[in-house]
C-alpha cells in the first residue's frame, strides 16, 4: 500500500468503545505502545506465545483496520532456549495518542493513573485476565492478576479501581519480580461473575478449581465476538 493511501487510511480510523476497553485492559497486561515521533503518534504492538495465537488473532480481528501485517510468528531466544511467539503491531496514529500519554511516563515506562478507575470496564478487567491473569494454582479458588512491572503505588490505584468498580478486593502479593494482585474468596467469585460473559472460548481453565465450585446460573452467555 502506498504511503499517501496509508496516510488516507489513518485519518479515517476511529476507536471504538469496546475497543478502548480493549486498549486499557491489554495494556495492564502485556502489551505496549510504541512511538518513533516523541509522543506524536503511536503504534500498539500484541505478542504473546504462540500457544496463544488464537487470542492474539482475537484481537487482531478487533483492530484489523488498523493492522497492514496480520499476526505472525517470531522466533525468540530466552535463557538460552529458542521460543516461538505471535505478534502484530497497528499502524502508529494519532488516536492512540490519548493511551500514551495516560499509561507512559517521559521516560518511556508503563504505569498506571489514578484516572484508571474511569476506564476499567468489565471488559477492559477480562482482558487485562486473558491477557496476563491466572489462578494462584489449579487447586486454589484464589486468581492472580500479574502486576509486578507496576510500581506500589499504581498498584493501589488498580486496588482502588477494582474495589470502586466492582467491590471486588484484591491484595498485594510480594513475589520475586514485584507485586501481583491476589484475588479470594468471596471477591473470587465477584470477580469471576464479572468477567466470565467477556471471556474468549479456552480460558476456564485460568480460573483454576474456582469454575468448579461455582453455581452453574454464574455461567452466562459470552458476551465477546
Amino acid at each position: 500500500m502506498r504511503s499517501n493511501e496509508i496516510e488516507a487510511r489513518k485519518r479515517l480510523l476511529k476507536l471504538s468503545k469496546k475497543q478502548r476497553s480493549i486498549i486499557v485492559g491489554t495494556l495492564l497486561g502485556d502489551s505496549h505502545l510504541e512511538t518513533q515521533n516523541g509522543g506524536k503518534t503511536y503504534r500498539l504492538k500484541v505478542e504473546h506465545s504462540i500457544k496463544q495465537a488464537d487470542y492474539v488473532d482475537w484481537l487482531y480481528q478487533q483492530f484489523q483496520e488498523w493492522v497492514l501485517t496480520p499476526p505472525h510468528a517470531k522466533p525468540k531466544q530466552l535463557k538460552g532456549v529458542r521460543h516461538e511467539n505471535y505478534c502484530f503491531q497497528t499502524l502508529s496514529v494519532g488516536q492512540l495518542r490519548f493511551y500514551g500519554r495516560n499509561f507512559y511516563d517521559q521516560t518511556g515506562h508503563k504505569y498506571v493513573s489514578r484516572q484508571i478507575r474511569r476506564w476499567l470496564t468489565p471488559l477492559a478487567l477480562a482482558i487485562w485476565f486473558m491477557d496476563d491473569g491466572s489462578a494462584k494454582s489449579k487447586h486454589h479458588r484464589a486468581v492472580i492478576l500479574n502486576t509486578q512491572g507496576f510500581s506500589r503505588k499504581d498498584i493501589s490505584f488498580l486496588q482502588e479501581a477494582l474495589f470502586v468498580n466492582f467491590q471486588i478486593e484484591a491484595l498485594p502479593r510480594k513475589q520475586k519480580e514485584g507485586l501481583q494482585l491476589l484475588i479470594v474468596g468471596q471477591s473470587a467469585e465477584q470477580f469471576y461473575k464479572i468477567v466470565q460473559p467477556y471471556m474468549l472460548p479456552g480460558f476456564e481453565y485460568k480460573f483454576g478449581a474456582l469454575v468448579n465450585t461455582l453455581p452453574k446460573e454464574y455461567r452466562r452467555r459470552s458476551k465477546v465476538s
